[in-house]
């Protein structure tokens, strides 16, 4: 295994780094939950070759196809899981709703940009290069949702969106749900020329700079403004385009591969494979 940058090496608040059997991160708002395994997966611990190397997730890239399915079981393997499923990302406001039973289960690639689910032992993934993963995790219902969020996915609100159906579908309360953002493009690095046609008015107040926006603090009143609990909300501080030694970055490299948010429900707690 290659070693990792030492720039993003143990010590990052909030982050608990793990190196075996592949490098990935935990949460440590979600890790106390034996019933949730979650990862973060890095670049690293894959078997594609530049400029995809090396855990990408994606075989819309230009990837060769043996690499990411190679890649996939990786992950699949490293969270113990008895299906990986993932969506075709479409930024859009799609959400796909998984029930315990529901054949749909066995469908690997629906156009969504989120999944919602009580389903033990189903992992499933986003793909990113600079927009985010979000975990939603209900403790008290053992209900599970997860979102690809770009900035069209703040502009459509779409963690509002996810809220209300986990309320809806499952009767989850907004004040127990938990969330955690992870790795994206960062205020330093998220600049939009364009932000007076693209983005609402509103927008504006998380304006850093001439045309910089900080897209994780958006996510995070968007989440407050759903209910949730300041407490309740985990942010990481890694920037894509800044750590891309660590991280795929589509603002940074242009052509690269998709890095993988993964979370499951699992029955009688987490298996950590190769952990100590």
């Amino acid at each position: 295994m290659d070693p990792l940058p030492m720039k993003i090496m143990p010590g990052r608040p909030g982050l608990i780094w793990m190196e075996r059997p592949v490098p990935y991160l935990r949460y440590s708002l979600l890790s106390s939950y034996p019933q949730l395994s979650h990862a973060v997966f890095t670049r690293y611990g894959g078997m594609s070759y530049p400029p995809y190397d090396r855990l990408n997730t994606s075989y819309d890239v230009g990837d060769l196809p043996r690499h990411v399915a190679a890649n996939l079981a990786i992950i699949k393997d490293t969270v113990c899981a008895k299906k990986l499923m993932y969506m075709k990302q479409v930024h859009g406001t799609g959400i796909l709703v998984i029930r315990t039973g529901d054949e749909r289960s066995g469908v690997q690639t629906p156009s969504a940009d989120a999944v919602i689910t009580n389903v033990p032992d189903l992992a499933v993934l986003v793909k990113q290069a600079d927009c985010q993963g979000v975990i939603l995790f209900d403790p008290e219902r053992s209900v599970l949702a997860i979102v690809h969020c770009g900035w069209r996915g703040n502009v459509a609100n779409i963690l509002t969106k996810v809220v209300a159906r986990m309320k809806g579908e499952f009767g989850c309360e907004e004040c127990d749900l938990l969330a955690c953002i992870g790795p994206s493009l960062g205020p330093c690095c998220a600049e939009f020329v364009d932000h007076k046609m693209i983005f609402p008015e509103d927008f504006h107040a998380f304006r850093v700079n001439t045309n910089y926006f900080d897209l994780k603090a958006i996510s995070r009143r968007q989440l407050l403004n759903a209910g949730l609990r300041q407490e309740n909300i985990q942010i990481s501080d890694i920037c894509t385009r800044c750590c891309t030694d660590l991280f795929y970055s589509y603002r940074g490299e242009g052509t690269t591969g998709r890095f993988g948010t993964v979370a499951m429900l699992r029955q009688g707690g987490i298996r950590h494979a190769n952990v100590h």
